[in-house]
C-alpha cells in the first residue's frame, strides 16, 4: 500500500472507555504490517503539548487487548483548547516526523481534532472510545458494551435485596445527553421503567400506571440516565415517594464503576477492527473523519457530522420497553 505516510502516532483523550487498548494495540500492530512507524502518545492533547511521545513497538502492546483503562493514559486539556497549544503540539508533532494522527475517544476528542487537522492540515481519523454511544457515524461506540454489561450485572445484584426487603430502586447510569445505557440495560436487566434524556413525561406515565395496577410483586427496579442535572435518581426517588409514601425507596448511583472492568469481546473486536481501519484509511489519503461501523460494515464519516450529526436510541427498543413495563 504506496503512501505518503511514514509515521503514525496514537492517542486516547478525553473520559476512559472499556477497550481502548485494544484500539491502540490494532492500531500500533496494523502500522507495523504496513511498515509505518508509530508512535504513542501519552496524556492525550496534554502530551501531544508536552511532547510526550515514544515509538511503540510489537511489545509495547503486548499483554494489553484485556485490560481496560487506556496504557497511553487520557486526559483533558484546557491548553490544547487556545491557538498557542495547538501549535506547541504541532510543533513537538513536526519534530518527531509525525504525518498523521489515529485519535481515539469521543466529541471531545473530535473537536480537537477537527480544528487541529483545520489549522495545520494534518491528516487524523478518529476512533469512536466513549461509553456513551452517543456519536454518530456508529452504530455502537468503544466502551458501551462494557459499561452496560457492568450496569446489568449492577442491577442484578440489586433485584437480589430488592426483593429480599421489598423495596423500590432507582439506579442511575452514565449518559448526560444519552439514554442508549440506561435503555439497553433496563431492557436487560428486567427493569420496571426507564428514564432517559430523549423521552420526555415518562414519569408521570409511569406513576399513573402504577396507581392505577395492582401488583403481586412487591418490589421495583427503575433505571435513570444521570441526564443534565446531578443526582436526578434522586431527585424522581423523592418524587416516587410522594405518590407512594409506603414504599420504602432507595438510590443507587454507578458512577465510574461502568468506565473501568475488562472489555467484552464485542469491545474488543469493535475496537480492534476500528484501529486498523483508522490505519488504513490514512494510508489510503482519508482524512478529517471518524471511522464506525454501520450495519456491520467499516464507515467514514466527517468529523462535523460524527460530533453535530443527531444518533437517537433505538426506536424499537423502546417500545418493546413499553410495552413489557406496561404488563
Amino acid at each position: 500500500m504506496e503512501s505518503k505516510i511514514k509515521k503514525i502516532a496514537v492517542f486516547t483523550s478525553g473520559g476512559d472507555a472499556p477497550g481502548m487498548n485494544a484500539c491502540v494495540r490494532a492500531t500500533v500492530r496494523t502500522c507495523i504490517y504496513f511498515g509505518i512507524d508509530v508512535y504513542g502518545i501519552t496524556g492525550g492533547y496534554d502530551g501531544m503539548i508536552n511532547n510526550k511521545i515514544a515509538p511503540m513497538s510489537a511489545s509495547s502492546v503486548g499483554n494489553i487487548i484485556q485490560y481496560g483503562g487506556t496504557i497511553l493514559k487520557s486526559a483533558r486539556s484546557k491548553e490544547f483548547r487556545t491557538p498557542e497549544g495547538r501549535k506547541i503540539a504541532f510543533e513537538n508533532l513536526k519534530s518527531h516526523g509525525i504525518d498523521a494522527l489515529v485519535a481515539i475517544g469521543g466529541d471531545g476528542t473530535y473537536t480537537g481534532a477537527l480544528k487541529f487537522s483545520e489549522e495545520y492540515g494534518i491528516p487524523i481519523i478518529g476512533c469512536p472510545g466513549t461509553i456513551d454511544n452517543d456519536l454518530a457515524g456508529t452504530d455502537y461506540t468503544i466502551g458501551f458494551d462494557t459499561a452496560t454489561n457492568t450496569a446489568v450485572d449492577a442491577i442484578d445484584k440489586i433485584r437480589d435485596t430488592a426483593d429480599a426487603h421489598n423495596r423500590v430502586f432507582f439506579v442511575e447510569v452514565m449518559g448526560r445527553h444519552s439514554g442508549h445505557i440506561a435503555l439497553n440495560a433496563a431492557l436487560a436487566g428486567g427493569a420496571e421503567g426507564v428514564f432517559i434524556p430523549e423521552k420526555e413525561n415518562e414519569f408521570e406515565e409511569l406513576i399513573e400506571f402504577h396507581k392505577n395496577k395492582r401488583r403481586e410483586k412487591q418490589f421495583s427496579i427503575f433505571v435513570v440516565a444521570e441526564g443534565d442535572e446531578e443526582g436526578r435518581a434522586y431527585e424522581l426517588a423523592n418524587e416516587y415517594q410522594k405518590h407512594f409514601p409506603d414504599a420504602d425507596t432507595r438510590v443507587t448511583v454507578l458512577g465510574h464503576i461502568q468506565r473501568g472492568g475488562k472489555p467484552s469481546s464485542n469491545d474488543r473486536i469493535l475496537a480492534s477492527r476500528l484501529g486498523a481501519h483508522a490505519v488504513k484509511g490514512l494510508l489510503e489519503g482519508k482524512q478529517g473523519v471518524a471511522v464506525g461501523v454501520i450495519n456491520h460494515e467499516i464507515a467514514f464519516t466527517p468529523f462535523n457530522d460524527a460530533i453535530y450529526g443527531k444518533k437517537d436510541i433505538n426506536e424499537n427498543l423502546w417500545i418493546m420497553n413499553c410495552i413489557l413495563t406496561r404488563s
